[in-house]
């Protein structure tokens, strides 16, 4: 049977033979910018299956993001260490009509599902044979066209560049400012504070009004990029802002200057223009789409070099490399004069990576 018939199939099911609305659960367990480089493969999903309940399994704080992407019905806490595989035990109710595994390739979350007994369950793991051929997982492939080239081989058309989500509904609070965002859930992928410094106190210099974020925990750290450039209190957003607050300045601002995180993934859903700072992985993997509006810098080390790791505990070598000139150029070239809604800004004076 065609793979386009099989998903048709299962869209047609209901849960438990009771006629109620059947539960598609998708396991995708990770964070912000995970959430949002998911979002084509998830828009996918809600296409092909309008008439289904669709559950994402994903750590609590995203909850409000994860129903703003428009995709998701209900979410269910889920989280674990790290990038762990989280217990699923919080499922209530009759087994899911669809289980979709986009949190990995290893056995560990195909398990996790397998273990709420659904009629049926996709993933990369363990392929269930209706897909010819079966998807097999790549490491050199973006995020964005794994998981949506993973649905397509079971007939759930996705659409890697549907990354856009709609525009927040409350206004910014701090309208047309430059946001900088130094945090990162790990130390490989944070680019030193007095760096940050050094580019704030630049665009200061040009006129720019600039605003500082941060996540919860980052207090500290916002804080102190603050402190070295003269930075009011005003102009410090930190603590990790509600998603609907973030969602809007982040829509809302001149530029995005950020390492690779999640507000980067969120100007890229709102069309922002942006600087990120690549260092243990490569944009090509991860960065933003191909186009003007945004600009990714990664200076890689010599062919052999050992991989980075996104999870190290100092700043990657590559993100080192970057320096606060070429970082203050593109922002500022980024920023340069007020354009209508919608017209894309000429490339910035950096590689501008075709990725997620």
């Amino acid at each position: 049977m065609p793979a386009s018939h099989a998903a048709s199939r299962t869209a047609s099911r209901t849960a438990s033979g009771t006629g109620s609305r059947p539960r598609l659960l998708i396991l995708r367990a990770l964070g912000l910018g995970d959430l949002l480089a998911g979002v084509p493969a998830l828009r996918g999903v809600r296409r092909t299956f309008p008439g289904h309940e669709i559950v994402l399994a994903a750590p609590a704080a995203l909850h409000d993001a994860a129903l703003a992407t428009g995709t998701v019905d209900t979410l269910l806490p889920a989280q674990a260490p790290g990038r762990g595989v989280p217990s699923l035990d919080g499922w209530r109710g009759a087994p899911p009509d669809l289980a979709i595994d986009l949190h990995g390739n290893g056995p560990e979350s195909h398990d996790a599902l397998a273990a709420l007994e659904p009629r049926r369950l996709l993933s990369y793991a363990r392929p269930d044979g209706s897909a010819a051929p079966a998807p097999v997982w790549r490491r050199d492939e973006h995020e964005r066209e794994r998981w949506c080239r993973f649905l397509r081989a079971y007939g759930i058309d996705a659409d890697p560049g549907d990354v856009r989500l709609p525009p927040p509904s409350r206004p910014s609070p701090a309208p047309g400012a430059v946001v900088v965002h130094p945090g990162a859930e790990a130390p490989a992928r944070r680019w030193p504070a007095l760096r940050y410094a050094a580019v704030v106190r630049r665009l200061r210099a040009a006129g720019r009004r600039v605003v500082i974020t941060g996540g919860p925990g980052e207090e500290e750290l916002t804080g102190y990029v603050a402190d070295s450039c003269g930075l009011d209190d005003a102009d410090v957003l930190a603590g990790g802002l509600p998603f609907a607050e973030l969602s809007a300045l982040v829509a809302d601002a001149a530029c995005l200057l950020s390492g690779d995180t999640g507000p980067a993934h969120l100007a890229v859903a709102h069309g922002t223009p942006s600087v990120t700072l690549f260092g243990p992985v490569a944009p090509h993997l991860w960065g933003p789409p191909p186009g003007p509006r945004h600009v990714a810098l990664w200076h890689p080390g010599r062919p052999g070099d050992p991989p980075g790791d996104p999870h190290g505990r100092e700043p990657d070598p590559s993100l080192l490399r970057i320096g606060t000139a070429e970082v203050a150029a593109a922002v500022l070239a980024h920023t340069e004069r007020p354009e209508p809604s919608g017209l894309l800004r000429p490339e910035g004076p950096a590689e501008a990576a075709g990725h997620a």
